[in-house]
């Protein structure tokens, strides 16, 4: 089978970076012929000042992208378009190309973009879904991306166009939902529920299990308001330094968190800065336990699932897809969201019951043998992959000629 992958990757790397590269990787492996079409944000840092005007253009149709893929499409010929992320330099004009060229598409939501502009379903610590139940301009109001209302305006204005476009119902096979929760989101949300397939993220190479035996709890993500940092921290002063908490990772909210720390004589708190990939799966496999503080839904955070893989159990907020993938008493421990009391006592539980914890950790890579390795997540791709392919998207027949297509229907390219 031939592939072809397409990712934009942000600014900051982060989980879906790792996906795209993962399965890349995967297919490969197994004797697929894998072709990529990769952009990435950092190009807006070179742009002119007028080229900057242009960016919501180019974030509802960039027209050399559409150029790129029709080019790729028709000497490539590949069976199937697997997307993971079209923000913003790609942007959807992908999916008319793919439609036109008769290749059937499949878009992994790795995030909540197509139903919120700031991706998160979240707004002032705490959970929002304002855009999907009354409408998209509930975010310019409040500014949800970037704390920009003109930004917001610009993501709304693409989502809107593309809605009223049927881009999302018409153009894509199948949909892949991280988790249940997910999928039930998205169907909240009017994508039709009989395209969203749910698919986990999974961990490659298999770490092996660790010791965790290093004498600390572990934080791994992007310092970053809706990763519930102040709850963490705040639960952390209530334990008065008797447990030992590394933080990998880097964000806006570190200059604020390690200020929080000085001030609270915080000594048992270590800020370890960004992490190369072989220092944090060191990190997983010697602590005692992960904490996930998270006051978003997260869609499907690969620090749990790596986490797993290394026998070391989860603490967690009780929301969204944590909950699911995070078995209470069972892989690890939920904790109120919002709650650095109750966080505080779970830590403290956790802490004092070595040997419940090092038995959930055992289930926890259980778990993952059961449902995150790679040869699990293969065959789950390949079911996906040919559901896809049984009715692809053939508004023109495969690879018709550029005039053949511009017969397709204006709505298509407008």
């Amino acid at each position: 089978m031939k592939v072809l992958l397409v990712h934009n990757e942000y600014q900051q790397p982060g989980g879906e970076d790792r996906v795209f590269f993962l399965e890349h990787q995967l297919l490969c492996r197994f004797g697929h012929k894998v072709v990529t079409y990769k952009r990435t944000n950092h190009e807006i840092s070179r742009y002119s000042a007028f080229r900057r005007l242009l960016l919501i253009k180019q974030l509802t149709w960039a027209e050399d992208t559409q150029r790129d893929i029709a080019r790729i499409l028709r000497k490539e010929e590949p069976d199937i378009v697997h997307v993971h992320n079209t923000f913003t330099q790609i942007s959807p004009s992908i999916y008319a190309e793919c439609r036109k060229a008769g290749v059937p598409v499949v878009q992994t939501l790795h995030n909540f973009r197509l139903l919120c502009p700031g991706a998160t379903l979240y707004r002032n610590g705490q959970v929002c879904d304002e855009c999907v139940t009354h409408s998209l301009s509930r975010s310019v109001v409040h500014g949800c991306y970037r704390d920009s209302r003109v930004q917001t305006a610009a993501v709304a204005a693409m989502l809107a166009t593309h809605r009223r476009l049927s881009t999302w119902s018409k153009n894509i096979s199948v949909y892949i939902a991280l988790t249940e929760f997910a999928r039930q989101q998205f169907i909240h949300g009017k994508l039709p529920k009989e395209k969203i397939c749910v698919k986990p993220n999974f961990v490659a190479p298999d770490p092996g299990l660790g010791t965790q035996s290093g004498g600390y709890v572990l934080f791994v993500g992007r310092l970053s308001p809706e990763k519930g940092l102040p709850t963490l921290l705040q639960a952390w002063n209530r334990l008065g330094n008797t447990i030992q908490l590394r933080i990998a990772g880097d964000g806006p909210l570190r200059a604020e968190l390690m200020d929080y720390c000085e001030r609270h004589d915080l000594s048992s708190v270590r800020f370890m800065g960004h992490l190369e990939r072989v220092e944090t799966q060191e990190a997983f496999k010697n602590a005692h336990f992960l904490v996930l503080p998270s006051v978003c839904y997260e869609n499907f955070p690969m620090t749990i699932v790596e986490a797993f893989a290394s026998g070391t159990p989860v603490v967690c907020s009780r929301l969204g897809a944590m909950q699911e993938i995070v078995a209470h008493q069972h892989t690890g421990l939920h904790f109120d969201p919002n709650s650095s009391e109750h966080l505080a006592d779970t830590v403290a539980w956790a802490w004092t019951h070595p040997t419940h914890m090092r038995a959930m950790g055992m289930a926890a890579r259980r778990e993952f043998e059961l449902k995150y390795t790679a040869e699990k997540n293969y065959s789950m791709l390949m079911d996906i992959y040919q559901q896809a392919m049984k009715q692809p998207p053939a508004e023109c027949r495969r690879y018709a000629s550029q005039d053949e297509c511009l017969m397709v229907s204006s709505t298509d390219t407008q």
